[in-house]
């Protein structure tokens, strides 16, 4: 097989190609590809990386409902089915004529002309959907290997397909010193298994978030009152001079030692130390982390609580130039209380605890942008890794479920996208008469994947290699470019 390269290099990371970057021309036939058929997807390629939204996002906001909220319950109500699939909470108007929420928002039912609502995400798990195979799915555009007849999954790997966040700081890492890519307030949690799909996995450890994880319980809504971040800080015996000379002197030693450098060049010592060095001296990101410079009023129109606060400060985190914020939901996604995953309880829950949190800190990020003018080169999306079944009360996923409560439901579920090209008061999709399944225009999760990368300027087929060197698409799904204006 013939094999002629693109350009090394170019707009990505060296020895990172995108797949129409690389002809295979002769062999290429024996897989049933002609040349016509590489260059029409040449052709395609190319196209995409140029349509509509490609580039817009200088930034982007992921709002990770975990636990997986009901749709039915929040923004895609269905009044005119039976009483065990219709929501229990009413039906109100919103901004776009024709399109109601729920009672439970009636915030973000005043900002829904700002957003695409996206009504026809849907997937078919492999095996049983319970949450970490989906959390996984969502954050990495791939299928964890090895997935238990529950639906659980292994521990974090090195191994492990990178998250999002950690691909897209790669490519396109910020243009000041700021901490790239934050992760906040809690990690992806199910059960015992933490963590998994919300690491850089292959790509090595430099590009992994910064964790920004306060003490105290999930249930503690001001631990955001008490962020630490005095890694950021200079030690008080440690002046700003004694810390650039000491910088100086290794950069001196290191250039005498080029064996010492090749042997721990993996580790990625130099970058961390430069990045570190940086953003201490800075000062920058210390700055975006105070909240108390922001008014009362701001912080109380998020919401006093983890996770109002924590959309703040994605604001205040993406204004200082970080690239990639997530905000996990606060609480841990097959647990009581706050959490989405509403086996039971349902009614008491969404209404008094997560709905509220949501509907304030949401609706305050999409219009504070707005009002900034940042939604224009923002990237904000919101959404959990599935939605909740249909009928009350039914088993889905091998749990157990009361007569007020909803199971696991991948076939038809919500996601919110705002900002950086989307088009505004759009409805994406639609679902069927219960909310079942999409009625037309469906969306993957890996498509919405694919979407996010295209619009901060990436090929979602950009290749990198595995721990094993193995070449390997980013993505291998195509972006929804129709979510674009």
């Amino acid at each position: 097989m013939l094999v002629i390269p693109g350009q090394r290099g170019k707009d990505t990371c060296d020895g990172v190609y995108s797949r129409r970057e690389l002809l295979r021309v002769g062999g290429s036939s024996v897989l049933g590809l002609s040349l016509a058929n590489v260059l029409q997807s040449e052709a395609r390629a190319n196209q995409l990386a140029t349509g509509p939204g490609f580039g817009k996002a200088k930034r982007v906001i992921l709002v990770y409902l975990q636990g997986g909220p009901s749709h039915l319950d929040l923004w895609d109500p269905k009044p005119d089915v039976p009483d065990n699939v219709r929501s229990i909470f009413k039906p109100i108007d919103t901004k776009l004529a024709g399109v109601n929420f729920t009672e439970l928002m009636p915030k973000l039912a005043t900002v829904n002309d700002k957003f695409t609502m996206i009504r026809s995400m849907s997937y078919t798990p492999i095996g049983l959907f319970n949450h970490t195979a989906a959390i996984y799915q969502i954050h990495t555009g791939y299928t964890a290997d090895k997935v238990s007849p529950s639906g659980q999954l292994e521990p974090p790997s090195p191994a492990d397909y990178p998250t999002m966040g950690s691909n897209i700081i790669r490519l396109k890492p910020p243009e000041t010193p700021m901490l790239p890519f934050v992760m906040m307030p809690r990690p992806l949690q199910e059960s015992n298994i933490i963590g998994k799909g919300g690491s850089a996995g292959f790509l090595g450890r430099a590009y992994d978030p910064y964790t920004l994880y306060p003490t105290g319980d999930d249930m503690d809504l001001a631990k955001m009152d008490r962020i630490n971040i005095d890694d950021l800080k200079l030690r008080s015996d440690t002046s700003v001079e004694r810390l650039t000379r000491r910088a100086k002197l290794r950069d001196t030693i290191n250039a005498s030692m080029p064996a010492l450098d090749k042997a721990v060049s993996k580790t990625a010592i130099n970058e961390y130390y430069g990045k570190a060095l940086g953003l201490v001296l800075s000062g920058r990101a210390r700055d975006a982390f105070d909240l108390t410079k922001e008014t009362d009023a701001m912080r109380d129109r998020y919401g006093r609580n983890t996770f109002g606060q924590c959309c703040l400060l994605a604001r205040r985190l993406v204004e200082a130039g970080t690239r990639f914020v997530e905000v996990t939901w606060p609480k841990v996604a097959n647990s009581d209380n706050h959490s989405w995953d509403v086996h039971t309880g349902l009614s008491t829950r969404m209404k008094d605890q997560s709905a509220p949190m949501l509907d304030g800190g949401l609706s305050a990020l999409i219009a504070d942008l707005d009002e900034k003018g940042m939604l224009e080169d923002t990237l904000v999306v919101a959404l959990g890794e599935f939605g909740r079944s249909p009928i009350r009360g039914v088993s889905t996923s091998g749990n157990s479920n009361s007569d007020d409560g909803r199971d696991h439901w991948p076939y038809c579920y919500t996601a919110v996208m705002a900002g950086a090209g989307t088009k505004r008061g759009v409805i994406h999709g639609k679902s069927d008469a219960t909310a079942s399944a999409p009625k037309e225009t469906p969306v993957h999760p890996i498509e919405l994947v694919a979407t996010i990368y295209h619009s901060v300027g990436i090929d979602p087929s950009t290749i990198v290699y595995n721990h094993l060197k193995q070449p390997r698409e980013m993505v291998q799904a195509d972006p929804v470019t129709s979510l674009f204006a």
